[in-house]
């Protein structure tokens, strides 16, 4: 059954063979292990783009996939008092970011989303649009100095958005080796296929890995890297207002708690690592489609050429490209940078009849959902119409989920969104980018949703109408 663009879910009542759910036996091979170590979405069952839960039983594990929006919203947002972070989640990310925002539970979750949430008010963000718009000048620049020679996008983008990072969270850099640091994270996140992999396989910690001493060696360097400047800034404040002032200040409103090193640390590294990858990883994805949607191309060019008169893109013109908005956002349905939701579940509960006993995994597959034959008239197709204001607010909520969904969707969503718009005008204003890959990229999810190999295209200049 196809449904028009934009339309509320509209999925059939479930049938006893559903409501029973007998479990899809998933009995791994050596060779489907090795798949799955190095592209996790090879472990989402066909089953998930045209059904509304899924069940099955992986390594003794019974694993509850859910794609009906209706029922993502009762699980993580009604039940979220007993959902937990899933346990290979935390093994892949504690040992880098800590107890931070995207790893900490509960009580200790709570007070720090709190005491962080006035740095990320609008008014806040607005201050950071020069910022993101000088940073994609300096891309653009680089770009056409470098003619004809092709690009990896996604580490383009990587380098603008933390580019952005530095200057509006590290007051301009406070001393950092910028390259050191993208390269290290990049160190750190190659290996946690295998990490994943291994925990869902209940193998111990100490299990040897590719990549695991670089990896580890990565995370202290990080790690020891912002505990430096930390220190330099509690000798010497500065009066910037960027994202370590806020840390050091924040408070939560409720019992006056402050962070201390380790805390701040932790969170430090959240905003950087997620905060730079996944919307560069959005815009890489963007690139790529719109090279190959042309008439997509032509329209946003020609809004930005209506809203950005020669070329110049000015904080002022951001709430006014409303098509660049909708490509972003399409783009971030077919290729969601975080893909996969994992909690487990810690008292037994039940979804539309289903029992789903305590220490079970439930997957919301954002990749599936965003995919999902009953909820996306031609899913594979890329129509940003999709997001037009009419169509979007009929759609259910829990239908598109790119910064995930519940308490604790991302903190730093409107931050994420306003650079893209940023970037996106900034080099699309003057340069359409084109197709040079001599290898097709496919989707690979280590974590985050990364184009394997990487986006090779090339930067040629326009002119604006």
């Amino acid at each position: 059954m196809h449904l028009r663009a934009g339309h509320p879910t509209d999925f059939a009542t479930p049938s006893a063979t559903l409501r029973d759910l007998p479990p899809i036996r998933r009995r791994l091979t050596l060779r489907q292990f090795a798949r799955i170590t190095r592209n996790q979405l090879e472990s989402l069952p066909a089953e998930t783009f045209r059904e509304r839960i899924v069940h099955t039983r992986v390594f003794g594990r019974d694993r509850y996939h859910v794609m009906d929006p209706e029922l993502i919203g009762e699980a993580l947002v009604r039940r979220a008092d007993i959902m937990r972070r899933a346990p290979e989640m935390r093994r892949a990310l504690v040992p880098l970011l800590g107890e931070g925002l995207l790893t900490a539970e509960d009580s200790n979750w709570r007070w720090q989303r709190r005491a962080v949430a006035a740095g990320f008010q609008p008014a806040r963000l607005a201050d950071m649009v020069p910022t993101m718009l000088a940073a994609a000048e300096r891309t653009r620049d680089r770009w056409l100095a470098a003619g004809d020679t092709p690009l990896e996008i996604a580490h383009e983008m990587m380098r603008t958005t933390f580019d952005i990072i530095v200057e509006t969270m590290f007051d301009g850099g406070a001393g950092l080796d910028v390259a050191r640091v993208a390269r290290s994270i990049t160190d750190y996140a190659h290996p946690l296929g295998w990490v994943l992999a291994y925990s869902l396989a209940r193998l111990p910690d100490w299990t040897p890995y590719p990549g695991r001493t670089r990896g580890r060696e990565a995370a202290a360097y990080l790690r020891g890297t912002l505990a430096a400047i930390l220190a330099e800034r509690r000798a010497r404040p500065s009066a910037r207002a960027d994202l370590v002032a806020m840390l050091l200040a924040a408070v939560d409103p409720q019992d006056g708690r402050t962070m201390g090193d380790e805390e701040i640390i932790d969170n430090l590294l959240t905003f950087v690592t997620a905060g730079h990858e996944t919307t560069s990883l959005g815009l890489a994805w963007t690139f790529h489609l719109l090279s190959r949607h042309p008439e997509v191309e032509a329209r946003l060019f020609a809004e930005l050429d209506a809203v950005c008169p020669g070329g110049t893109v000015l904080p002022a013109h951001l709430p006014q490209l409303t098509y660049t908005r909708q490509v972003f956002s399409e783009a971030m349905r077919l290729f969601p940078p975080a893909p996969m939701i994992s909690r487990y579940v810690a008292e037994d509960m039940e979804l539309d009849g289903v029992r789903i006993p305590a220490n079970a995994m439930l997957v919301v597959p954002i990749y599936a959902v965003h995919r999902h034959a009953l909820l996306w008239s031609e899913p594979e197709r890329f129509d940003p119409d999709r997001f037009a204001p009419e169509a979007a607010a009929a759609r259910s909520r829990y239908a598109y989920m790119p910064f995930g969904a519940g308490p604790r969707v991302c903190i730093g969503n409107g931050f994420a969104v306003q650079e893209a718009v940023a970037i996106l005008a900034v080099l699309l204003a003057r340069l359409r980018l084109r197709d040079a890959a001599t290898v097709p990229s496919t989707p690979v999810m280590k974590v985050t949703l990364r184009p394997s190999p990487d986006l090779a295209m090339r930067a040629e200049a326009r002119h604006p109408a």
